[in-house]
């Protein structure tokens, strides 16, 4: 990535040429080795954090005029701290390859003259004159050290920076996805959005389902647009196809999961079960049990109720620890229901949209990365109200 950005963008390349420590941490950029007086002006040593926005795998350009740093507060000749900085203190979770940078706060100093800065190589600049001046005329020190910073950490999943977790500052909650291997069982209407959230989720691996072709009606109940040529093909091959140039760690396999599926669910650490068959749902319930791998079955039952449709959107989650239980208690059919009308009205991609939503999010939970309030086991939205019911303690009858 380092060698890229340096490519690519001339800013990025000129600020390396004057000898700055430069390194990228998804979308941020780091400047390391930035000497600075503290309240005693004594020298310390700091880091200069900026946003990039990504325009493309090698194309960055500014966010804004502002900064993160990793270190104290700046004090000038004087022994006062340096002015007109703005911000204040604050916290910043970067990813594996600088985690020694441990920023402290965020700086805002605008250009006087225009407001805004051309390119990184003038912010950059501009900081550590206000920032390392003191220090370079007390000290001598200097922040062009010419340093190579090695970029440390796994690859990411992406293949294209994670410019909207960089952004939001939620790096280190994105990080509790790392050694997940998903499995996703059928790719049908709810599946199908199960997979499109999952791709965009860092976990390690996806592995998803079906042996079934997809035909027109598939089309408008999932993501994404519609090629003529991927009809009558199996959905296995085209949602691989489709999210292959997005991510690494994806595969798509043409075959039904029963319970002699143990070899291609070896190594999942949780799965979604996304199938409307019951039969095929009580087999696949079974199995995961038995292998003591932890999963949510989403599911939706509809009637018509006079003019217009009725009924619930579901999500049920089985726990290593308590699935039996939770199985024992009938919460997803296992059964064929003939008079189901899911079957028939299937131009309800809001709903599967909204089924994989609330699985993925109660996924999402259960790994810390959204604050679980209820651990709930069994959730049931109705749609003709929309109000949302669920069950938490296992222990009620």
């Amino acid at each position: 990535m380092f060698q890229k950005l340096v490519n690519h963008n001339a800013d990025l390349r000129r600020l390396v040429e004057r000898g700055c420590a430069v390194a990228f941490d998804g979308a941020y950029l780091v400047v390391r080795d930035v000497p600075y007086l503290d309240s005693e002006r004594k020298l310390q040593i700091g880091a200069i954090v900026s946003k990039m926005v990504l325009v493309d795998k090698v194309n960055a350009t500014l966010e804004d005029h502002q900064v993160f740093f990793a270190g104290s507060v700046p004090h000038g000749l004087d022994g006062k701290p340096i002015p007109n900085l703005g911000g204040g203190p604050t916290t910043l979770a970067l990813g594996e390859a600088c985690k020694d940078v441990v920023v402290q706060r965020s700086f805002s100093n605008k250009p006087k003259d225009t407001g805004k800065f051309a390119d990184f190589f003038e912010k950059i600049e501009s900081y550590l004159t206000i920032l390392s001046g003191p220090a370079m005329e007390l000290h001598g020190s200097t922040p062009y050290t010419f340093r190579a910073v090695i970029e440390g950490g796994e690859e990411s999943v992406f293949k294209f920076h994670d410019t909207l977790t960089s952004r939001a500052e939620i790096m280190d909650l994105s990080a509790k996805f790392k050694d997940d291997v998903v499995a996703i069982i059928g790719l049908g209407g709810t599946g199908a959005y199960v997979l499109d959230f999952m791709v965009k989720t860092p976990v390690h691996a996806i592995r998803a389902f079906d042996l079934d072709p997809f035909h027109v009606h598939n089309a408008f109940r999932s993501p994404g647009r519609l090629e003529e040529r991927e009809l009558g093909r199996s959905k296995a091959e085209i949602y691989e196809a489709r999210y292959l140039n997005f991510r690494t760690g994806l595969t798509c396999q043409a075959r039904f999961i029963d319970t002699s599926s143990k070899e291609d669910l070896a190594g999942v650490t949780f799965a979604f079960v996304c199938v409307d068959k019951g039969p095929s749902r009580a087999g696949i319930f079974n199995l995961l049990l038995d292998l003591g791998i932890p999963f949510i079955d989403v599911g939706l039952g509809l009637s018509r109720k006079q003019a217009a449709l009725n009924g619930m959107v579901r999500l049920t989650y089985y726990s290593v620890e308590h699935g039996a239980k939770v199985q024992a208690k009938g919460l997803a059919e296992v059964t064929e229901r003939p008079d189901d009308l899911y079957r028939t009205n299937i131009q309800i991609s809001e709903l599967n949209a909204l089924n994989a939503c609330l699985a993925v999010v109660r996924f999402k939970q259960l790994r810390g990365f959204y604050l679980e309030e209820i651990p709930y086991y069994h959730l049931l939205m109705g749609v003709g109200d929309l109000k949302t019911v669920g069950e938490s303690n296992l222990d009620e009858n």
